[in-house]
């Protein structure tokens, strides 16, 4: 029988030696040794995909910075989670992202700006991202204008969770966004709503529509009185 050791690798990030299971991927051996790296598109409870790319590391002997989320870690490797290549990535990465995405709603990204010192007027003549809030459901909002394309709403929406797929992208280039196929209304597609795509949501581009109500000044009466009484229409 195999030993456990001949399953174990060890590594060095940050010049502490971790030791962890083959098939470990450098972010979670990081997070094994206290070691925090910051992330957008991961969760744990969805299929990692490498997108945003703030949670790169350096690796000795590698060419480009390694996705952490995504590269196994490996046996005698030697990782950089905070060295310059690193920070400048980083830092590139969210002035890109503030200039082009609201992201007045996303506290834990404002809070990387500030710890990478991420300069938000880098790029002053940069478009926005703006589309038209949707409002077409009883349930919740969706606002693009707020969304980084992290991918999370739609994988929880698949294999992921729910195995509805009601959500997938749209659009080509920076007009790229989420959606629904054919971009039907919400209570026209096979979504059960199940809250699931606004539960892993890191910018509040899915929020609730009562609380987005609220927000509007509505009171709880005036939203009782906005929302449908009759059942949603499922799809034929």
């Amino acid at each position: 029988m195999e030993s456990t050791t001949n399953n174990e690798i060890t590594l060095t990030i940050d010049g502490r030696a971790v030791t962890v299971p083959a098939g470990t991927t450098i972010l979670q051996a990081a997070r094994e040794a206290g070691i925090e790296i910051p992330v957008i598109c991961y969760h744990e409870a969805t299929t990692s995909n490498g997108l945003c790319r703030t949670c790169v590391v350096e690796v000795e002997g590698a060419r480009v910075l390694a996705a952490s989320c995504v590269a196994q870690a490996a046996q005698n490797m030697v990782v950089h989670t905070r060295s310059e290549r690193v920070l400048r990535s980083r830092r590139t990465i969210l002035e890109m992202l503030s200039s082009a995405v609201d992201l007045s709603e996303a506290p834990e990204i404002q809070q990387m700006i500030e710890d990478y010192g991420a300069d938000t007027q880098r790029f002053p003549a940069a478009q926005k991202r703006e589309f038209a809030l949707l409002d077409d459901n009883p349930m919740y909002v969706r606002d693009y204008s707020k969304c980084v394309l992290c991918w999370r709403c739609v994988q929880v929406c698949a294999e992921d969770a729910q195995y509805t797929y009601a959500l997938s992208y749209n659009g080509r280039g920076f007009n790229t966004m989420i959606s629904t196929f054919f971009n039907e209304p919400l209570p026209a597609t096979t979504c059960v709503f199940c809250g699931q795509c606004v539960g892993v949501c890191p910018t509040n581009a899915l929020k609730p529509r009562r609380e987005w109500l609220l927000e509007q000044g509505k009171t709880p009466e005036e939203i009782i009185a906005l929302t449908p009484k009759e059942r949603r229409r499922r799809p034929q």
